[in-house]
């Protein structure tokens, strides 16, 4: 039976991007971003309070997703929806939509005058950080899209050998504050592949996580019993981290992983409790949310561009390009919608 809740937090999670790749462009990280408008430390602070969690949270629901997906297809119908949900998706945008967003950084930061097929020839020949913002070859951000076409095919050998209805039962005993101890491997596996602060290894086991022991339902309903006080320790350590990055400037793994796996038990339990129902937001969503993730950067990031050479005002400029990039991205995907091979491009069929 399909979960609502999780269709609901996913199509959330994702329109959380608008407001944070928003705010990005006035990070103080010191990694700037392709515009980039200045340090605002109340900006980046905001980042910081989401940054730990939102992510992980999508990684988790896949896994969660995964195990439903697996109980009316086959491996092969699974991994032929994985290609064709993610991989074709993931090629197509990194050659369509990606080189848009280094097109528009090297105007911004070296005065680049050439034509967009320049710049897409000078993104396929020049790899440097990977950050794309000098000009240079990147993923951007359907790094998202590659790492969950891998974990979904790796974590496949894991259901192999460990079925889930093999320790189902085992998995269903454990206690609240068990589940909350997860964290250990979370923050470990952090460090495991980690290319540039996205890691193979953490998110790996946030989806496998998802697929055994936040997908069962005896651990949920434990998780609801202590929601009160699970909450309450989330919202202390996300007021610690936000007057620790304020002050001080820190951000360290340790803590953002621990803020960021009481904010995945704590959103994902609400969402069981609140958001678990079918609405227009959620049928509109259900198909929409890939296309719109995979298309939202690249408008904003033109968007931001035209937005901070023509206007002056900080509050302007940020609803200009937080409502104006979600304005143009839904207007993208309803156009896409009715071109069959854009749509197979882009996932959205």
């Amino acid at each position: 039976m399909r979960k609502n809740y999780l269709d609901n937090l996913r199509n959330l999670v994702i329109l959380l991007l608008f407001p944070v790749h928003t705010f990005m462009v006035w990070n103080d990280f010191g990694l700037k971003f392709y515009i980039w408008g200045g340090e605002n430390k109340v900006l980046s602070t905001l980042i910081v309070l989401v940054n730990p969690w939102f992510m992980p949270l999508l990684f988790v629901i896949a896994g969660i997703s995964a195990r439903f997906s697996l109980e009316k297809r086959t491996v092969k119908e699974f991994c032929r929806e994985r290609v064709n949900k993610l991989l074709i998706p993931f090629v197509a945008g990194t050659i369509l939509l990606v080189p848009i967003q280094t097109f528009y950084a090297r105007k911004f930061f070296y005065g680049y005058d050439g034509s967009i097929i320049e710049n897409m020839q000078y993104f396929f020949t020049h790899v440097t950080d990977f950050s794309g913002y000098d000009g240079g070859f990147t993923p951007g951000h359907l790094w998202f899209i590659l790492f969950l076409f891998l974990i979904s095919l790796i974590s496949l050998i894991f259901q192999k050998y460990i079925p889930f209805e093999r320790v189902w039962d085992k998995v269903g005993k454990m206690k609240a504050w068990m589940v909350i101890g997860l964290f250990i491997p979370v923050w470990l596996l952090y460090y495991v592949g980690n290319i540039g602060g996205y890691s193979i290894g953490k998110n790996l086991i946030l989806y496998l996580l998802g697929y055994y022991v936040l997908g069962n339902d005896s651990i949920m309903e434990k998780l609801e019993r202590n929601v009160r006080w699970i909450t309450t320790i989330w919202i202390v350590l996300e007021i610690v981290l936000g007057i620790a990055y304020y002050q001080h400037s820190y951000y360290g793994d340790f803590g953002v992983n621990l803020v960021g796996w009481f904010g995945v038990l704590v959103i994902l339990t609400l969402g069981k409790c609140f958001l678990d129902r079918k609405t227009a937001f959620t049928r509109y969503f259900r198909k929409a949310s890939f296309p719109i993730y995979i298309l939202h950067q690249s408008i904003l990031v033109a968007l931001a561009y035209y937005v901070l050479n023509g206007f002056e005002q900080l509050v302007l400029q940020i609803i200009l390009i937080l409502f104006g990039s979600f304005i143009l991205t839904v207007l993208c995907y309803q156009i896409i919608k009715y071109v069959p091979v854009v749509r197979k491009l882009l996932g959205a069929g």
